[in-house]
């Protein structure tokens, strides 16, 4: 009998968002697949677990590893899958892993918890009914095509920038947006130095240079027309 493929859902930056059902699966897979074993090897000690063996299975992992996860699964093994923070299978290899385990038969079970994507929208303000993710904002290529799309967009958009790249991205977003666009900006969400900045870009993106670019953000651009 094929054993069963948990994804996992880990805290985002305070370890007592974990679910109680987290912390009993991650204590009884046989092993934890995860996007990186120093990451998740802070969090097994955070929370009181030990012994447990850690798989690396990240964006540069060859088709090899991945077999042999796959194969422990197919074999029996029960395998947990945590990304590096909140729930797998966005912006992560967890959905590589997911179609893999299906294709050979294996049961995959989701565990709920922890998104930044999820944790922003629900104190954002915005009629977000509708909306388009958009992963992260290319380095390079693209990225001029990226806001100029979003400027246009009627819906509400939801993106994830780095501390290295966000203060370019400001720059951007204040060039291609109407002045007036309703911004959200949540920073460090659930860590120590977390913030909110809300408003329109011209006052978030003010707010923003008087605090602090370190961290990692998450940024939702309102529907056009919504006033803030």
């Amino acid at each position: 009998m094929h054993g069963t493929l948990f994804m996992v859902a880990t805290p985002i930056g305070n370890l007592e968002d974990i679910t109680l059902r987290a912390l009993k699966t991650l204590k009884d897979v046989d092993a934890i697949a995860c996007e990186d074993t120093r990451v998740t090897s802070k969090l097994i000690s955070g929370t009181g677990l030990s012994g447990k063996k850690l798989i690396a299975l990240h964006e540069h992992t060859d088709q090899k590893r991945l077999d042999e996860i796959v194969a422990r699964l197919v074999e029996g093994q029960n395998i947990a899958y945590v990304s590096d923070a909140g729930t797998p299978g966005v912006n992560d290899p967890g959905g590589k892993l997911v179609a893999a385990a299906l294709e050979a038969g294996v049961p995959v079970v989701p565990l709920p918890g922890p998104s930044a994507m999820t944790c922003a929208i629900s104190v954002c303000g915005f009629p977000m009914d509708d909306f388009r993710y958009l992963g992260f904002v290319p380095h390079k290529k693209g990225r001029e095509t990226f806001f100029r799309e979003l400027a246009e967009r009627e819906e509400a958009s939801i993106f994830f920038e780095s501390t290295h790249r966000i203060a370019k991205t400001m720059e951007s977003l204040k060039t291609h947006l109407d002045s007036e666009r309703g911004v959200f900006i949540g920073r460090e969400l659930t860590k120590m130095h977390e913030t909110l900045y809300r408003g329109t870009i011209t006052e978030v993106a003010s707010r923003l240079q008087e605090t602090s670019t370190k961290g990692e953000f998450v940024i939702i651009i309102a529907p056009k027309g919504f006033k803030v």
